[in-house]
């Protein structure tokens, strides 16, 4: 159907804007904050590391009052792990703390809605030497932080992400440095495919700890979804659209709708002797977690 004419937005739309720690924060080491994976990276020859970005950290002020000016509503931007727990796990960072509540505390000085995300591509670099994603103790850690998260900035944020982009994660991770893979690896799907299982349930957890800590939140995953069409109508063409759009897209929003693999996905990874190993109570932990909302980026490919 074309629509002939176009329906007013709300009054109430959160127009606005979004970012990641990684990508505008600066500051990388600075106040107490550990290394992620972003900051242990080899970067390209030319290529600007991460020490300044967009000094957000240091202008966060300025920043917001040009939302502010900009006529925004809302600023989605995410926490750094390592500005909280600089080992990932552990002793706490005061300082990521205060710099956090003075940002939240700022947007809403001038009526912009915080709405944090969790986890953007920047696992601790301590946490990766322990095996990363692909360590079943992940959960936990990943637990752990929201718990802290909850529990310092609940009071004010009402809008909660998960984790951003996990199949681009899954997907491209080793190629952009964003997935740990272990040192003799010999089945790479399986171990990638084993760090989204923990991912998932993670992510699944966290949800039901939010809906526990905070009930009046609102918390949900934040899967990257561009829909894949056929080259043409020829049925291999068509069945190909389908497995890429299952492995793609599908995974995410059926595990995050009705917290179950999709079945297309769960028989490619059959065939590649790839699929997941289960710990006890994450089947449960999976069907247990009610996103309120999926607040995904969507690309048309």
């Amino acid at each position: 159907m074309k629509h002939k004419t176009r329906k007013p937005f709300p009054e109430n739309f959160f127009w606005g804007a979004s970012t990641s720690a990684y990508q505008v924060e600066g500051a990388n080491l600075e106040d107490g904050k550990g290394p992620s994976c972003q900051d242990v990276k080899e970067v390209p020859e030319g290529t600007s590391d991460l020490t300044v970005c967009a000094d957000h950290y240091h202008h966060m002020k300025e920043d917001v009052a040009l939302m502010a000016e900009m006529g925004f509503k809302s600023y989605r931007f995410s926490i750094a792990w390592t500005r909280i727990l600089p080992k990932g796990t552990g002793e706490i960072n005061q300082k990521g703390i205060d710099f956090y509540n003075e940002l939240i505390d700022e947007c809403l000085k001038y009526g912009i809605e915080p709405i944090v995300t969790m986890f953007h591509f920047d696992m601790p670099a301590a946490l990766d030497e322990r095996g990363s994603w692909g360590n079943p103790d992940s959960v936990e850690w990943f637990v752990n932080f929201a718990s802290i998260l909850f529990e310092n900035f609940g009071d004010r944020v009402k809008y909660w992400l998960t984790i951003n982009e996990q199949n681009v994660l899954t997907l491209s991770g080793p190629v952009i440095g964003t997935l740990h893979l272990p040192e003799g690896c010999t089945n790479v799907l399986k171990e990638i495919y084993q760090q989204n299982h923990h991912m998932l349930v993670a992510q699944a957890k966290a949800m039901v700890l939010c809906h526990q800590m905070l009930p009046e939140a609102k918390i949900g995953p934040a899967p990257n979804i561009s829909l894949v069409y056929p080259a043409t109508c020829k049925p291999e063409d068509v069945i190909a659209a389908q497995n890429f759009n299952a492995i793609r897209n599908w995974l995410y929003l059926d595990m995050a709708v009705y917290g179950i693999y999709n079945a297309i996905v769960w028989s490619y990874l059959e065939e590649n002797d790839a699929t997941p190993t289960f710990a006890p109570g994450d089947e449960e932990a999976m069907k247990n977690a009610h996103p309120d909302f999926i607040g995904f980026n969507y690309y048309n490919t």
